[in-house]
């Protein structure tokens, strides 16, 4: 489920709980121990948990704030001894998870036929509430032994002759220019696997078809007829009191799943071949880049070094060209050495973050029983490697001379994290104000300062001290102390044109499946391809390093030194193209017309941009560090 906080889902980039197989057709769900299944006897209670509503998964997208399911405008039906919130962890949390017990009362192996649940009066205020929610599409979300609900829709492409599994099903029918109709009534469908040796049956499947039924009466007459679509339905006035009656019915079906691959329909992949084509265009992308970074750099490279040194050799004096000519202001320190040493640190941070998770998830460690196991995962390594973050910082910033060092190990424990932190504080008092059940509640944000300031904060300082603590990083070219006066560039080699440039190719190879992603994210549905996305990812990290290189390359060729701001900057500048993907997103896939939920989008994409600008930016950086230290200690200087 995917809340206001939706960032969460793809700091990194957003949310898998299966490996992809080779064929990606079907995907096996791997359980961890602690993830055991639950033995029903026969009559024994299957509970059924209700959590918020969200905007449909397979219609337009009208908004993008969930509400809380027992939220007084919906006045849906209460237990009888008051609802229960249940335990949830900081991830399904900030997901936006709020889950509750409910009045159902189901029993295993019990069918029940058009059971009454509660008749509601509601106001005029709660009608126009609840019709507005329907003409946004929104879904009700229930959970039976940690299965979602889902309702069955047809499939498309190859899978046009199948049932699909939608997580969750609709809250009303919207007709257009027709008054919306409230679904009253539940026909729910569990699925179970029985062990006939042991005498007991686990829960495999949930669905749910809802109806709208205007005459309860009419509609307990009716039913097992299989007449109750024929029944007028309900409708809600905006000018009096509506009177409305919830009921279900219970039916059970005896199915050979089993357990362990329950979750096999609920994650069945529409169309396979577009990760396929997917992975293919970013190969692709990768194979272009490494040739022209082997004929290029390396053959010219070879040569350049060979010529280089041989002219060292001759007595005749040879006079440089090339890159050489930088040699005396190739490590010359950047301007602003705090600040770069500070967001290359926390890039760095982001990235093992990312890393690590991915690996997790890729290898089938989280598991979709789990709610909210990915982003407590992600908020956990981020913690931990706060360490990494501090000692790279404090690596760079001793290699350029900084002695500000409190300045930096304050910096990079709290400037970004308080950036971050303030967006997502910022967007959270606009769910507030709209009443979303997305919403942090206050406690969770001071639990989220508290691991900020007592685990990230601390091992930050002790990863700084550990970076002063190690020897100044040396460089193979001294500086000259007169800055060498830069020619004019060509277009191109000027700052941002060839930024951009070098931005659109990691860009290239990560937005098919950035597309995927943010329909998780948006339409609340679970991405779950993590072998697709790990060979993404580590496409991307080769894609940035060889096209930060070669930019570099170019510009030392050019006699233009000042490689250090730029290298963060090229492989950076994608963010900039995701965002404006966003955007295109924005206008051509989602119907979005609310101020909130606007601002809530470009909020939470502007975050995740964010996020992707200093993990990629680090990616060159280090490449580019790593590139230039090796090419001019591979000639001789005078």
């Amino acid at each position: 489920m995917v809340g206001g906080n939706a960032f969460t889902r793809v700091a990194t980039a957003a949310a898998a709980f299966v490996v992809a197989t080779s064929t990606i057709s079907l995907t096996h769900a791997f359980y961890l121990p602690g993830v055991a299944p639950t033995d029903y006897i026969d009559s024994q209670q299957v509970p059924l948990m209700v959590n918020a509503l969200t905007p449909g998964s397979d219609a337009d997208l009208r908004s993008i704030i969930p509400y809380d399911y027992y939220n007084p405008f919906f006045n849906f039906c209460q237990p009888k001894e008051g609802k229960q919130a249940q335990s949830e962890s900081l991830g399904s949390i900030l997901f936006g998870d709020r889950i509750w017990d409910s009045p159902y009362e189901i029993n295993m192996l019990q069918p029940m036929k058009c059971v009454k649940l509660c008749t509601q009066e509601l106001k005029t205020d709660q009608s126009k509430f609840i019709n507005n929610r329907i003409r946004e599409n929104y879904a009700i979300n229930w959970l039976i032994d940690g299965l979602p609900a889902a309702h069955l829709r047809p499939g498309t492409g190859k899978d046009q002759d199948k049932q699909i599994y939608a997580i969750g099903f609709p809250l009303g029918v919207n007709v257009a220019k027709e008054a919306p109709k409230l679904n009253n009534h539940y026909e729910i469908t569990i699925e179970y696997h029985h062990n006939k040796q042991r005498d007991k049956s686990r829960v495999v499947g949930v669905t749910v078809e809802p109806l709208s039924i205007e005459n309860a009466q009419l509609g307990v007459e009716r039913c097992g007829t299989g007449d109750l679509e024929q029944i007028p339905g309900m409708y809600l006035s905006d000018e009096r009191t509506t009177s409305v009656t919830y009921s279900y019915s219970v039916t059970w079906k005896e199915v050979d799943t089993a357990w362990a691959t329950r979750w096999d329909k609920y994650l069945l992949v529409g169309e396979p071949r577009i990760h396929w084509f997917s992975l293919v265009n970013s190969i692709i992308i990768v194979l272009f880049l490494t040739g022209m970074v082997a004929m290029i750099l390396l053959r010219a490279l070879h040569k350049d070094i060979s010529r280089y040194n041989q002219d060292e050799a001759q007595e005749d004096f040879q006079e440089d060209f090339g890159w050489k000519l930088v040699h005396g202001d190739v490590f010359r320190p950047p301007p602003y050495p705090m600040l770069l040493s500070i967001i290359v640190g926390n890039g760095s941070q982001m990235f093992w973050m990312a890393s690590v998770t991915i690996l997790f998830a890729a290898l089938g460690f989280l598991s979709p029983s789990n709610r909210g196991a990915l982003g407590t995962v992600m908020i956990v390594f981020y913690m931990f490697f706060g360490v990494v973050a501090g000692f790279v910082s404090a690596r760079l910033y001793k290699m350029f001379g900084g002695e500000a060092w409190k300045r930096n190990v304050i910096g990079t424990a709290l400037l970004f994290p308080a950036i971050i932190f303030g967006a997502f504080f910022a967007l959270n008092f606009f769910l507030i104000g709209a009443k979303s059940s997305g919403a942090v509640p206050f406690g969770t944000m001071l639990g989220l300062i508290a691991l900020w300031f007592l685990v990230s904060t601390p091992l930050s300082v002790i990863g700084s001290y550990l970076g002063f603590q190690r020897p100044k990083l040396e460089t193979p070219v001294r500086a000259n102390q007169i800055p060498r006066q830069i020619p004019d560039q060509v277009f191109y080699l000027r700052p941002i044109p060839s930024m951009m440039i070098g931005g659109i190719l990691p860009f290239g190879a990560i937005f098919i499946e950035l597309y995927f992603i943010l329909n998780s994210i948006w339409f609340h549905k679970i991405y779950y391809v993590f072998g697709f996305l790990f060979l993404v990812f580590g496409i991307l990290i080769l894609t940035c390093a060889e096209v930060t290189i070669l930019m570099c390359y170019f510009h030392l060729c050019a006699e233009d030194y000042h490689w250090w701001w730029r290298a963060f900057f090229t492989s950076g500048a994608s963010a900039i193209y995701i965002y404006l993907y966003s955007i295109m997103y924005y206008f051509t896939t989602l119907q979005i017309k609310s101020f909130t939920s606007t601002v809530l989008y470009f909020g939470w994409t502007a975050i995740m941009s964010l996020i992707f600008f200093v993990l990629s930016g680090a990616i060159g950086f280090f490449s580019t560090y790593m590139f230039v230290k090796k090419i001019y200690g591979s000639i001789k200087i005078d």
